[in-house]
This record gives structure tokens, sequence and C-alpha cells, in this order.
């Protein structure tokens, strides 16, 4: 398996736990070390944070690792960036959440604070650590509000019967940038992926209804059973997609290229189109009893 590559940095005072974590964690990670090489000279925090995170913040390495006294002043300078989620992880609860609740690409750790075998402990809890995504989704991608602005989102679905599920998923989806583009499967395509008795609702009116909705910009019919020739033709920054299926299968069954980012947004339980036209069928049955 290939190991993934992370970046680590420190300041004069980080420069003995730095060389203990790449010693314990070499084999597990390809660590790359952007220095100092050693603690004799002092040198400024911000230099080697900021290194750190515009390597990142240009999506060129996902992960770093910067220490300090505290951790305080690394973090600071690392989150000037854009697309840089670092936090301070100073105990186990923090060390976890930040991943979890926070999706932090970044940890910073204190020298100072915790000996080198509790910092270790620490570092090895977040990075076996994933971010738990529900509803922590839509308040990291609130973190940044203006980075997207400009941005074309779009996703995909057949909205035959619009629910809760439906609206959030466009509101999450909106929330992203400027203008949202929903692609709906036709009438024929629909048949071919949910059967002969859907849709319940024709493409014009699904169309419709959804242009309704303040959060859509524009509504596209689309007659294939996968989006791979619409996408090409929108090319979009930003591909949001429901949850049941993981950010590789999905760009592998539509071909999505590597430069179109694709976010997932996880599923309402309780709500679908199915479970609300078997309440549907319920009912009717239980009325002509």
């Amino acid at each position: 398996m290939k190991k993934k590559y992370i970046l680590i940095a420190s300041d004069h005072n980080g420069v003995k736990l730095k060389d203990k974590i790449i010693k314990n964690f070499k084999n597990k990670f390809n660590l790359i070390d952007l220095g100092p090489n050693n603690n004799l000279n002092k040198v400024d925090y911000t230099d080697f944070a900021y290194q750190l995170a515009k390597i990142i913040s240009d999506e060129q390495i996902e992960t770093g690792i910067l220490i300090c006294g505290t951790g305080i002043g690394m973090c600071i300078t690392a989150n000037k960036y854009k697309n840089i989620r670092a936090a301070i992880v100073h105990n186990e609860i923090s060390a976890k959440n930040s991943k979890d609740h926070n999706n932090a690409n970044v940890i910073c750790l204190g020298a100072w604070i915790n000996k080198d075998q509790k910092n270790l402990k620490l570092l090895e809890i977040w990075l076996n650590t994933k971010f738990g995504m529900g509803r922590h989704i839509k308040r990291v991608e609130k973190i940044e509000p203006k980075k997207n602005i400009e941005k074309i989102i779009f996703t995909n679905g057949v909205f035959d019967i619009l629910h809760s599920g439906h609206i959030e998923l466009l509101k999450f989806a909106k929330s992203l940038g400027k203008r949202l583009v929903v692609g709906i499967n036709s009438d024929r395509s629909v048949k071919i992926l949910k059967g002969n008795n859907r849709p319940v609702n024709n493409e014009l009116d699904r169309k419709n209804l959804l242009l309704q909705l303040n959060v859509v910009d524009e509504v596209i019919i689309f007659d294939e059973v996968n989006t791979e020739n619409l996408v090409k033709r929108l090319m979009p920054n930003v591909i949001v997609k429901g949850g049941e299926f993981s950010e590789e299968k999905i760009r592998n069954n539509d071909k999505i290229p590597i430069n179109i980012k694709i976010k997932i947004f996880p599923l309402k339980k309780g709500y679908s189109t199915t479970s609300t036209l078997k309440k549907i069928k319920d009912f009717d049955t239980i009325s002509k009893k």
C-alpha cells in the first residue's frame, strides 16, 4: 500500500519533537521535513508555518504537522491561508474532535505543553481519526464562505417527489458557490434506472418545480443514465452527491476529471422517494378497507 505524504515543520523549540515524530512514523507515512535541521539557532515560527500552509493550500499535499512551544503561533499563522484548517491539539479530545468534527488538515503541537510521548500519542490519535461527515459537513464548509463565490456547483438526480432530504442537499450545494445547476434524468432514463412505474411526475413538471426553489439557478434535463457527457459540457467547479456512494466510486462511475471537486452530502435518514411512495400506497390500502 502506498504511504501517504505528510509535511512536517517546527521552530527551534520543536526540533527535538519533530525528529522523534519522523523516527516513530516513518514506516507508516512519507514525512517531508521542511526544517529547521537543528535547534542551535532561533528561527521565526511564521516562516515555517507559511511554507507548510502554502503547499497544503495549493493542494499539493493534504496533511501537515506543525510544532512550536505551544502550537499557538503556528496555528494562527497557518490559518491565514485558504483551505487550511489548523488545530491546536493539547489533549485527546482535541486530537479526536479536531479531525472528527472539524476535518482539520494541519495539527499544531506544543513542545512545552506535553512531554514527547504524550505528543506522539496525540498525533497518532489525530492521524487515525477520520472526518465524521454528517452534520459537520455544512459547518466545515461555512468556515470559508467567500472562497467559492464565483464557482459553478452541479448536482443531479431524478427529483421525482421532492422531500426534506432533497431540499437539504440543494441548500448545501448552493452554499458552496454562486450558481447551482441541477441535472435531472429524462423520463426515459428514469425508467431505465427505476423501472416502468417511474417517474411519477414527468420531466417538465420536475424541472419547473425545482426552478421555483430560490437556491436553484438552472435545471438541465439529460437523457443518459450517468452524468459523464453533461459534466463535460458544463465543467462545474464542484459536484455534490448524496452519501450513498464514496467519492472514488462517483468519480470512476461518471468519469469525473480530477480537477473537479466532489462533495458528499450525507443522506437524511427516513427520507426517500421510495419510502414516500410506500407510505402513499399503504394509506391507499388502508382507505380501501
